[in-house]
């Protein structure tokens, strides 16, 4: 032991980091389909290091790893959030505020009717509500109330306490309530009303698999005989199902394709579209080539493109098209991803920024029709680290102001303040694609890193404290949470259902995205044998991911007594 208490004392960061590796371990571990989860374990693993001894890190340690995960979260969702507040996606925004808002609710009934302490009461709210940054944006809240530093210690000791027992219980609460309590509440058969949603999407017919994504893409050579004399654009409009020609060969030389160009007998011809189309071209255009070289020429492709346009935000993808009109031409749509989830596609499906669009067709014309829906997502983008830090430090620095409301003080705080910078900095990365660029895997790693690492750091170093809070208090704090967790969901659900009319299927999505509990989305899909409650994810989950996170320093402010 006194080696050990020699590397807690000379090297705590080996600590910390094994407490990260052996939590997301654990937390990837699932058992009968079921997982805990990367965080809780985290915590759950450094909490039991933490009795080895005393843990010491700096403040400054914790503030960088907060603030890069909050920061993440803000530039994730700042696109989203900021395209959210329009008319087309009211309602989910209203319903995700009325979750967030009873939640807060409760949270303060239960902390002045038991006298809870601001750490207790913003612990129990990070773990019912299943939030983990609440965490953060309450221990800043509550580094500036100037509190003695054992004082300071033992709230946030309460903090871990609050969370390591109410995380795990609100988590698989809400993976139970969204796929089965709720549908029962608004008394629907979800798989009936998935089925239903499907044959709306298709235009009232029920859709086949074949007809939900366009997969079946290909490119063919032709020799013009039948269609000599005749324009570009009279030929892919009888032929139809949006067909290009994509290249013309005239005498060994290239001719530009444009809808005005006629083609000649004895051109060689490109044409690109669904296989099952263009096999049937022949009458149309003439004698099917083997052509090898002006196949290889065409540089076709499969691109990811990040929808940022706010013009396309709840826009059907029949909308979508007739937006982007002619910029699409010869581009065709093989996926829609929301949230890292295949949406299932029809012309009327809807369209969020954020999602990201696998797009099919020549390369030049991939990249004509991303002006006009975003940003193509490749894989050798670099992070602008200078963006990253100047927005992180705006952020920490609007941090530092506060102000008083009725004699209380109010204030962001360093989580609060880099959560705004990042929805800020998102928003403009949205604006302007040139600058601030912060890759998918790059988010991907920054939130990791900064959320385990931050986590295991208050698990360690208030280790002690905390287990001797769960053993004084976990019976009462699981109570509460169990009442935290669940009410906010059922007066979601029924305010969804009854005030706001959605459909069903898209509020059990969106119950998943406003308690920001990704697997409970899995959960509704397999009950509905549908991806369709996908549909309801991405507008609560951004407004979730801010409206929750903002509480920490809410709570602190109105059960502090000083």
């Amino acid at each position: 032991m006194d080696t050990v208490r020699w590397i807690i004392t000379t090297a705590p960061e080996i600590f910390l980091l094994l407490a990260i590796a052996l939590g997301t371990i654990l937390g990837r571990q699932k058992i009968r389909g079921f997982s805990i989860g990367t965080t809780a374990c985290i915590l759950i693993v450094a909490v039991l290091i933490g009795q080895l001894g005393t843990f010491t890190f700096p403040s400054l340690l914790r503030v960088i790893l907060f603030s890069l995960f909050v920061f993440t979260i803000g530039y994730r969702s700042g696109p989203e959030f900021f395209a959210s507040l329009s008319i087309r996606t009211l309602a989910q925004v209203a319903m995700a505020l009325v979750l967030g808002g009873t939640g807060l609710v409760i949270v303060l009934i239960f902390a002045h009717s038991f006298k809870l302490d601001p750490g207790t009461a913003s612990g129990i709210a990070a773990g019912a509500l299943t939030q983990s940054s609440v965490i953060g944006t309450a221990s800043g809240a509550l580094a500036q109330l100037g509190l003695p530093a054992d004082v300071l210690k033992q709230q946030e000791a309460n903090i871990a306490a609050g969370y390591a027992v109410t995380y795990v219980p609100g988590y698989i609460l809400t993976l139970l309530y969204v796929p089965f309590v709720a549908p029962k509440l608004m008394r629907i058969d979800l798989k009936a009303e998935a089925k239903k949603l499907e044959a709306e999407l298709a235009g009232g017919d029920p859709p086949r698999s074949e007809n939900l994504s366009y997969r079946k893409f290909q490119a063919r050579a032709y020799r013009v005989t039948a269609g000599a004399g005749r324009t570009v654009k009279s030929i892919e409009e009888e032929i139809g199902s949006r067909t290009v020609i994509d290249r013309i060969v005239r005498g060994g030389t290239d001719i530009e394709p444009h809808l005005d160009t006629v083609l000649e007998s004895g051109d060689d011809i490109v044409i690109t579209g669904r296989t099952a189309v263009i096999v049937a071209a022949k009458p149309i255009i003439g004698t099917e080539i083997d052509a090898d070289e002006i196949l290889k020429a065409m540089p076709g492709n499969v691109l990811e493109v990040l929808v940022d346009s706010r013009h396309l935000h709840g826009r059907s993808i029949r909308e979508v098209a007739d937006q982007v009109g002619g910029d699409a031409r010869g581009v065709f749509l093989r996926a829609l991803t929301r949230t890292g989830r295949e949406v299932p596609l029809s012309a009327e499906t809807r369209v969020y920024i954020g999602d990201v669009m696998t797009l099919v067709g020549s390369t030049r014309n991939i990249e004509r029709a991303a002006k006009s829906i975003g940003q193509i997502l490749r894989a050798g983008d670099r992070a602008d680290i200078a963006f990253l830090a100047a927005g992180i430090a705006a952020g920490l620095l609007m941090g530092l102001l506060s102000f008083k409301v009725g004699g209380i003080a109010l204030t962001l705080g360093g989580g609060g303040g880099a959560l705004i910078a990042g929805l800020a900095c998102g928003w403009l990365r949205a604006r302007r694609p040139t600058m601030g660029a912060l890759p998918p895997q790059a988010q991907q790693t920054l939130s990791d890193l900064g959320l385990g690492g931050f986590i295991a750091a208050i698990g360690l170093g208030n280790g002690a404290a905390a287990w001797s809070a769960i053993q004084a208090h976990g019976l009462l704090l699981v109570g509460m949470g169990l009442v935290i967790t669940v009410v906010p969901l059922i007066v979601a659900t029924l305010f969804a259902r009854y005030v706001l009319h959605m459909n069903p299927v898209v509020t059990c999505g969106a119950l998943a995205g406003a308690m920001t509990v990704d697997a409970a989305v899995t959960g509704a899909c397999d009950v509905a044998e549908s991806q369709t409650p996908v549909l309801g994810v991405a507008v609560p989950y951004a407004v979730g991911n801010v409206i929750l996170t903002v509480l920490g320093p809410i709570i602190v402010a109105l059960t502090y007594t000083g």
